[in-house]
């Protein structure tokens, strides 16, 4: 243990100490607590720890004072010590050496003398120690990484004063001493040698004070100065930093540049670097004399007042525009907080330049603020102001989150430094959007005065066209970092907020409580630089809540898909014992003109078909809904032509049913409506034939047009069943299936009214009702018509026939009852009359084929028409629906065009198959 004890460093210091002072332990106490704390400080050299440097420079010095000889020994002992590992820290024993060699007032050959020494004795460098301890240690340059240390008490140093081997100062008193609560005096004496060595150090010391010292001060308040640690040159490598008055040719001194320079950087014109208008950058005037080297490097530097200017004026500017917006402001803001970083270098050169001039000297080289030194200084700063002047270029004339999405832009870029600095800029812009965005998705408020956020409202609009038109998108305003989908959905969101407020007269938080506001810029800048993670998942959590909450009202306070759903029954048709006991009882009425009708009595037949039919069992929210509605009259029309069922809808629902989707339902009602009749109508006809072909099979000659009859009708037939098939299996169960799936996979109000608009557009187009197919829907139309021309040529054979048979009947019945009594059944006169009545009826009869074969061939060209259309149509649905009309490829045979067309399809759907 006391081997371990000798080798601690605390034991090797204190025999050091006394080695050095020729005392014993006692008596050197106050010097080992000293050097401890000297040891502990953190003193640190201001120059690069490199040998060769340090060597080279020692070498130099040599040099200068012409002692060649001396420069070559030192180049031999010096490899010499290179070779030998005795000492670890080579560097700085060279230092030691160069710093002692730098007293004007020491000869220089103590250098030499050293390293002679130290190979030629090996390991004892203890006296070298000691002999540049003693001499000048206090004239090595330091500075102070963190000015504390520990200070001796008041006994301590009242001790070392009444030393009577003390000296006057120490050198250690010029690195300013600091205690935690200020500076405070340093030790008046570090070590103490022999007598003799004491008053050469007494008078090294004193030579030394005035440059050490503070203008006007004595040695009794050196160590108490005040300022910042600066390094100490001695007066013999000292420059001129101003050129004299009476010199007006003399060049023009480096540290008379630096000053304008530092004017220079806040954007103030020096006493030679001024700013030129006309080539936009700061110059120095030819006519002062100036090296080539001095004049490019100021240049150089120049170029930092100018970027300075520009940030500032772009700052001045637009922080007191007001209608820069909230956006703008955080712009000009960061831009502040990274010219205060700027300021604070500025600052610190500054006041580096005043310590300076207040010590009336020139301090060393390695402290000197030189243009060079300014040059690698301010390399950084150069850099980030550049950033901010292009950035302040690109962002000109920008403002909200299109300003945002430049800054954005800027971050873009493999520069770890500059996308930092665009980062952090971006932090402070995006804080306000965040903030806007927050309150619009959690609480449906926007107060955007000056327009900056992407979501835009129209004070305008009222209440039912809410979800339609009173917020829309600024897409100009969509920050680049937020996609076109988080955009669609965050808009969503506080739209389905107000319409839950507004429309609905719900006030329930439609989700989860989450945070309001961002707490910091840097909290915005780490939402927004994890886009797919963190925001997205505040955003999808928002948009479900809010989407399940709003369709769950819808459902269950307003009934939007039993409306749905009675739209498809009632407007489309698809209550088929309502629809046909509808038709019944209003074909009277409908049979009138137009002009005849009125709205309460068909109201009143709507409600005993309502009562008759399953309809009765629907909701009563339902059916109150349901209504009568008389189309605009026109000149010939009958009630037919005007008659269409209503649904009204209001409130909420109406956001989904808007006034055009009504009118296309009432747009699909009147045509199903008239293709219904078309059936009802066929029914009848075939009623009428087979009620009337028992009857009329005593009269032959009516055989043949009965017969032309039942073909045209099982035409007709086949062309309206083949015509409501596709119409009521392929197009509205088809659609209104695929309607049903997207209505209960819908995730928000949107899905719903789109599948919906879908739905509407698709019955639309495949009923032939849209623009495209006008064509096609006239010649329906037309076919229609014919329909109701067939039905009335029929009724009135019919009634020609009927009429005819009984006459016929009634005759024959009378010459039953005048043979019965007992007399001629007819006289010749009766017989003969009976007969001519007879012709004048079969008379009649080429009439009725007549018209009857008219009539088939102006419906069997419309047909063909027809389908000629359907085969040209861009849709295969219609192109297929062309097949099934085809009657037994009639209208194949009669037209070559319907013929290629045909062949063409199939050869195409074959090929598919």
């Amino acid at each position: 243990m006391a081997s371990l004890d000798q080798k601690s460093p605390n034991v090797l210091l204190q025999s050091l100490c006394c080695r050095i002072i020729g005392k014993s332990e006692a008596d050197v106490a106050h010097q080992f607590q000293y050097a401890v704390r000297v040891i502990g400080s953190n003193y640190a050299p201001t120059i690069e720890r490199d040998e060769f440097l340090v060597s080279e420079k020692i070498k130099k010095e040599l040099l200068k004072q012409r002692r060649e000889a001396d420069a070559a020994l030192f180049s031999e002992l010096h490899r010499k010590l290179q070779t030998q590992g005795v000492l670890k820290h080579r560097w700085s024993i060279l230092y030691l050496l160069l710093s002692l060699c730098e007293d004007p007032h020491k000869p220089s050959r103590v250098l030499i003398h050293a390293l002679s020494f130290c190979p030629r004795q090996g390991a004892s460098y203890g006296a070298l120690f000691a002999q540049a301890l003693h001499r000048d240690t206090h004239s090595t340059p330091f500075y102070c990484a963190r000015p504390q240390s520990l200070s001796l008490s008041h006994p301590e140093r009242s001790g070392l004063a009444q030393n009577p081997n003390s000296m006057g100062t120490s050198g250690f008193s010029s690195l300013g001493v600091y205690s935690v609560n200020g500076p405070t005096a340093a030790p008046q004496i570090l070590l103490a040698g022999q007598q003799t060595a004491g008053d050469t150090l007494r008078q090294t010391l004193g030579s030394h004070l005035g440059w050490n010292l503070l203008p006007n001060s004595s040695p009794s308040s050196a160590p108490a100065s005040r300022g910042p640690l600066l390094l100490i040159t001695p007066p013999a490598r000292a420059a001129p930093r101003q050129r004299r008055d009476g010199d007006s040719n003399a060049e023009i001194g480096e540290a008379a540049l630096v000053r304008d320079i530092l004017y220079v950087f806040q954007g103030i014109d020096g006493k030679f670097i001024k700013m030129c208008n006309q080539a936009n950058c700061y110059k120095i005037d030819e006519k002062v004399p100036l090296s080539r080297s001095l004049r490019d490097i100021s240049s150089r530097l120049a170029e930092l007042g100018w970027l300075h200017s520009k940030v500032r004026k772009y700052t001045d500017a637009r922080s007191l525009d007001r209608a820069f917006g909230l956006v703008g402001q955080s712009f000009c803001a960061s831009l502040h907080q990274e010219l205060k970083e700027y300021y604070r270098l500025l600052s610190v050169l500054h006041s580096q330049l005043q310590v300076e001039d207040d010590q009336g000297m020139n301090l060393a080289a390695e402290s000197n603020l030189t243009l060079r030194r300014l040059l690698v200084w301010t390399y950084d700063p150069k850099v980030r102001l550049k950033t901010l002047a292009a950035l302040v270029d690109y962002c000109q004339g920008r403002k909200g989150g299109e300003l945002a999405s430049a800054v954005h832009a800027y971050g873009m870029t493999g520069d770890p430094y500059m996308r930092a600095l665009v980062q952090h800029i971006l932090g402070l812009v995006s804080h306000p959007i965040l903030n806007f965005l927050y309150r619009w998705i959690y609480d449906g408020e926007l107060e955007d005065t000056f327009h900056e956020f992407f979501v835009a409202s129209d004070p305008s609009v009222k209440t039912d066209r809410l979800w339609h038109d009173k917020y829309t998108l600024r897409k100009s305003m969509i920050p680049s970092f937020i996609t076109m989908d988080q955009a669609n959905k965050v808009l969503l969101i506080g739209k389905s907020i107000n319409f839950l407020h507004q429309v609905c007269h719900d006030r329930t938080p439609p989700g989860k409580t989450a945070s309001k506001s961002t707490d910091s810029p840097r909290d915005a800048a780490e939402l927004f630089t994890d886009l797919e993670g963190t925001f997205q998942g505040k955003i999808d959590a928002a948009y479900f809540d809010t989407s399940k909450y709003l369709l769950n009202v819808l459902n269950r306070n307003y009934l939007l898909l039993e409306h749905l759903q009675a739209m498809r029954r009632y407007l489309l048709l698809g209550q088929g014992d309502f629809i046909r006991h509808l038709m019944d009882l209003l074909k009277p009425e409908l049979a009138r003109p137009a002009t005849t009708l009125y709205q309460h009595n068909l109201t009143g037949i709507l409600e005993t078909a309502v009562r008759a039919t399953n309809a009765q069992f629907d909701s009563p929210e339902i059916l109150k809904r349901l209504d009568v509605r008389l189309l605009e009259v026109s000149p010939g029309d009958t009630g037919w032509d005007v008659f269409s069922l209503d649904y009204h809808v209001d409130g909420p629902i109406a956001t989904v049913f808007t006034r055009e989707c009504m009118s296309h339902y009432l747009r699909v009602f009147n045509f199903l409506w008239r293709a219904k009749r078309m059936e009802y109508t066929l029914t009848d006809i075939w009623k009428g034939q087979m009620c009337n072909a028992k009857l009329l099979k005593n009269m032959p000659e009516l055989s043949g047009v009965l017969h032309q009859c039942h073909i045209l009708a099982s035409e007709m037939v086949h062309f309206i069943h083949q015509m409501q098939y596709y119409i009521t299996f392929e197009v509205l169960e088809c659609s209104w299936d695929e309607l049903w799936n997207k209505v209960q996979h819908a995730q928000d109000l949107d899905h719903i009214i789109a599948a919906h608009e879908v739905f509407l557009n698709t019955i639309i187009t495949r009923c032939l009702l849209d623009a495209n197919n006008r064509s096609l829907l006239n010649q329906l139309r037309a076919i229609f018509d014919q329909i109701i021309e067939f039905q009335n040529a029929q009724d009135a054979l019919y009634r020609s026939g009927l009429e005819e048979l009984q006459l016929r009947l009634q005759f024959q019945e009378r010459k039953r009852q005048r043979q019965e009594e007992g007399e001629w059944g007819v006289t010749t006169e009766q017989e003969a009359e009976e007969g001519r009545r007879v012709q004048g009826f079969q008379e009649t009869i080429p009439k009725m084929r007549s018209q009857l074969r008219i009539l088939t061939h102006f419906y069997q060209g419309i047909v063909q028409q027809f389908l000629v259309l359907l085969m040209t149509s861009s849709d295969e649905s219609l192109q297929f629906l062309s097949f099934r009309l085809d009657f037994n490829e009639h209208y194949k045979a009669r037209d070559p065009r319907l013929r290629a067309s045909l062949g063409t399809s199939r050869g195409r759907r074959s090929s598919n198959m």
